[in-house]
């Protein structure tokens, strides 16, 4: 069973973007190049501040949902309890 993660980025802009992914590295990679998510690019450099395992790809995109719905304060309140 593959194992999903939600992560969080930091753009060059000062926005997060959350996202999921099997392999945050290599999605990472793909944001860099200018293949990831239409909204990031060109809003590099990027820098990963969180990650967490969740399980299946749903769960991913349930919990995915969640984080996006939390105020900006609440995301970094996220990211450093999770540092």
């Amino acid at each position: 069973m593959i194992t999903w993660y939600v992560y969080i980025l930091r753009c060059g802009d000062g926005s997060l973007y959350t996202g999921i992914s099997p392999d945050v590295e290599a999605r990472l990679e793909a944001h860099r190049s200018g293949e990831g998510a239409k909204y990031t690019r060109g809003r590099g450099p990027f820098q990963l501040l969180y990650q967490e395992a969740v399980g299946t790809q749903a769960e991913a995109t349930r919990r995915e949902r969640a984080i996006k719905g939390l105020t900006r304060d609440k995301k970094e309140a996220l990211i450093h309890r999770g540092s």
